[in-house]
């Protein structure tokens, strides 16, 4: 079970108020790039909190309302297809980190951050390789960052039935390739992810 350790190591250094970072969502063919910032209250504890990745569908959704009621402050920030393009999906997963720790309603003092790249988020930072599965606050990050993915897709997949999101979430599966194959690129892939299928693979 994941414990407060890092979050009162930042605590005793003198950072009163500190979140945690993750995305969701780098890979996928289709679909904005999702990041999330959690605060969490003092020693907070959860039997079932863990890397977004480790649990089921099912109790990312339980962990998910848990976080919500309990948080003191969570944001979610994302990155839309036309920006992944644009700025590619590094910088792109930069900028929803940076809208989740901007959108937060406390600012906090430290950040940390899955990974082990600086996103820039305009507050101190500290990265954590695996962080979502040794960080309280980053792993929280991790589950309200996945399932809102995963809804939004579901969402998509009402406007798009013919491509199957439920099954895939728009990652590159076998099933998706097919889909597209068939029914082509519609607004919501990511171009830059597929210039092979679209002839611009230069």
């Amino acid at each position: 079970m994941l414990d407060f350790s890092y979050e009162n190591e930042a605590h005793e250094k003198g950072y009163a108020v500190v979140c945690g970072v993750d995305e969701a969502g780098r890979g996928p063919l289709a679909g904005p790039v999702f990041a999330a910032a959690v605060i969490l209250p003092e020693n907070y504890s959860h039997e079932i909190l863990n890397d977004s990745k480790k649990l089921s569908e099912k109790k990312r959704d339980i962990v998910y309302d848990d976080i919500i009621r309990d948080a003191v402050a969570y944001s979610v920030g994302i990155a839309t297809e036309k920006e992944i393009d644009d700025i590619n999906i590094l910088n792109a997963t930069f900028l929803a980190m940076k809208r989740a720790v901007d959108g937060l309603s406390i600012k906090p003092d430290l950040a940390y951050i899955d990974g082990n790249q600086y996103p820039k988020t305009g507050v101190t930072e500290v990265t954590i390789v695996k962080g979502d599965s040794k960080c309280m606050s980053v792993a929280a990050a991790s589950i309200i960052a996945k399932v809102s993915r995963d809804r939004y897709m579901l969402k998509v997949a009402e406007e798009y039935p013919q491509y199957q999101f439920p099954k895939h979430k728009g990652y590159g599966t076998k099933l998706h390739y097919e889909m597209i194959e068939q029914f082509g690129v519609s607004p919501v892939h990511r171009r830059s992810f597929l210039k092979k299928i679209l002839g611009e693979d230069k």
